[in-house]
């Protein structure tokens, strides 16, 4: 059973995101869906400044160290700026930044599963499937996956690396 951790940075309050993360492992969830770019971008609560809060930090607050059932899956891909607007990752460095940053975030060494999420009306994607399966054979991806694509992106990819997902 999964999860989806996009909503939890809306909350005013870090308590009950690590509560409600709790409880869904309690459950029985055993994969939750993150990425790097859930986040909020701060603003005001309550009248004062909030902190920014992004999801993957919060599942490590609230799961480290992780139980060894749980899959913890994350997408590259696109990224939010400071200014909230949205960006994207489109050479192996920037995809590089990105999946370190998912390290860093869930204080982890090696990612469980990265999708590559693309805008369905990518024409090419291979390059940057093959940055990501360079990554997992450098160890710091298990698995590797496609979010938002079209069928042709499946064709391409198919030789590079395993898609798990």
């Amino acid at each position: 059973m999964g999860f989806g951790s996009m909503r939890l940075t809306v909350r005013s309050d870090t308590t009950t995101a690590v509560r409600v993360l709790r409880r869904a492992v309690e459950l029985g969830v055993d994969h939750i869906d993150t990425a790097a770019f859930y986040f909020s971008p701060g603003g005001i609560l309550d009248g004062e400044p909030g902190p920014v809060r992004y999801a993957p930090e919060l599942i490590r607050e609230a799961l480290y160290p992780y139980p060894q059932k749980l899959l913890i899956g994350t997408k590259v891909g696109p990224g939010r700026r400071p200014d909230g607007g949205w960006g994207g990752a489109t050479t192996p460095a920037e995809l590089r930044f990105q999946v370190e940053e998912n390290l860093r975030r869930l204080g982890v060494d090696a990612l469980d599963l990265v999708n590559l999420r693309v805008s369905g009306d990518a024409a090419a994607i291979a390059d940057r499937f093959g940055a990501l399966a360079e990554m997992r054979s450098e160890g710091l991806i298990r698995h590797l996956g496609l979010s938002n694509i079209r069928l042709a992106h499946l064709d391409e990819v198919a030789g590079i690396a395993p898609n798990a997902a």
